[in-house]
């Protein structure tokens, strides 16, 4: 294949195979978050006999596989052929997107919801895998912010697909359509296979086991900041919807439309910022202060959420939510290439595997716990209360604790002193 990850110029092929990994997790983020939209549509909840609590176990029981499976599915990408473990994860869960629109109670579809995350748990460390291997330093920023841009954009036609589907045709048919319409990217990503490019392995250099990569600071660093990150998304993601038509009036129409505006900023913002950040990298700048720069800079200006909650003003709220969002796209077009700096190729899909678990058991409360505080105080504001809390959190773990973006030297295990620190000593 043309083009390695030392060299500054990246082949066609590969940016070809980028542009399909963008669409999956686009889908992806559509499939994960369907059951959002599903909530907000009327007589869903009354339908499927849910309460508040039960709404939030279903939006947390999608990450008790699809975190439990993470380091599973590293070890996996770090050994296999990347190419059909993906395509067979993305099968499983269309499938069980699909299935959801036939459901007939409650422990269907927790059932359903527990195999969707199955399915989408291989996604992250196959994308870092390929990204760490066929991307250079200089580059990674803008591959993972488009591929995170992917993500932000699935969940906000999420909402504008999705909403306009069960306004017109009901929640059942919005599942069966929008996986089923998904099943479609398999066609392009089989007969393209062959490009996707990948670190051969070497006997004699196999790489660190997870006991190894475990004993870094700095990846702990990059676990409890994903796990604030992914508090922050998830609580937006499963539940924005649900506030938008409850505390905010709008209707499913209006949700489709409004609703989605937070989603496509936070997709618009990834894309800039992780240009951005490549570019400041490639004329010179440190990778430590652009990249924990921006995670954290964002994460403190998500915190704008908080104010939005309290606004009685339809127009100024979501003016504040959508800033908030845009913020969350400074640090979502960085954290995996920090992650992926630190690892090298030889840990990329391990390091990942570890991150996502560890950073998705977030979603294993914090969707229920939401449910709770909002069935027991009667309102969402604190819950966007706590969800800042954690934000700042967050931007704590990585100033403070990851602080150096340098490669691990492995047969050391010890990371070089090849960037600057964030914070001396």
């Amino acid at each position: 294949m043309a083009g390695s990850s030392s060299s500054r110029e990246v082949s066609g092929a590969r940016w070809l195979i980028l542009g399909l990994l963008i669409l999956s997790v686009l889908i992806n983020y559509i499939d994960r978050g369907a059951l959002s939209v599903a909530a907000a549509t009327v007589g869903f909840q009354q339908e499927m006999g849910l309460t508040d609590t039960r709404l939030g176990l279903l939006f947390s029981a999608f990450f008790w596989t699809y975190a439990s499976l993470q380091v599973v599915a590293g070890y996996l990408a770090d050994h296999h052929g990347v190419a059909r473990i993906f395509a067979a994860g993305f099968l499983f869960w269309s499938a069980a997107t699909v299935l959801s629109g036939f459901a007939a109670s409650f422990a269907a579809l927790l059932a359903l919801r527990l195999l969707l995350g199955m399915g989408e748990a291989v996604a992250y460390p196959v994308y870092s895998k390929i990204i760490v291997s066929g991307f250079p330093e200089e580059r990674r920023g803008t591959a993972n912010a488009l591929i995170d841009a992917g993500s932000r954009a699935g969940a906000a036609l999420c909402v504008l697909l999705g909403g306009a589907i069960a306004a017109r045709h009901g929640w059942r048919m919005m599942f069966v359509a929008i996986g089923g319409c998904g099943l479609l990217w398999l066609i392009p990503w089989f007969l393209c296979a062959a490009q996707v490019p990948a670190a051969r392995r070497n006997p004699a250099q196999p790489g660190p086991g997870l006991a190894a990569i475990l004993r870094q600071r700095q990846a702990w660093g990059t676990f409890f900041g994903l796990f604030c990150v992914n508090y922050t998304w998830t609580f937006i993601l499963s539940w924005l919807p649900v506030y938008l038509t409850r505390e905010r009036h709008y209707s499913t129409q209006m949700l489709a439309i409004y609703g989605s505006l937070p989603f496509w900023g936070i997709a618009a913002s990834c894309a800039l910022f992780g240009w951005i950040s490549d570019r400041m990298i490639a004329r010179g700048a440190s990778p430590t202060l652009v990249r924990i720069g921006f995670v954290a800079g964002g994460l403190v200006l998500s915190t704008l959420m908080l104010p939005a909650s309290m606004l009685s003003n339809q127009v100024l709220s979501m003016a504040l939510l959508i800033v908030a969002c845009l913020s969350l796209g400074l640090t979502s077009s960085n954290f995996w290439a920090i992650t992926q700096t630190l690892a090298g190729p030889q840990a990329a899909g391990r390091w990942a595997g570890l991150q996502n678990g560890i950073g998705n058991l977030a979603g294993f409360g914090g969707p229920y716990l939401t449910g709770l505080i909002v069935a027991r105080s009667g309102g969402f504001f604190p819950a966007f209360l706590l969800a800042s809390a954690v934000s700042l959190a967050g931007a704590c773990a990585y100033l403070f604790v990851v602080r150096q973006v340098a490669p691990v030297e492995w047969s050391r295990g010890t990371a070089p002193d090849r960037a600057q620190p964030y914070f001396p000593g």
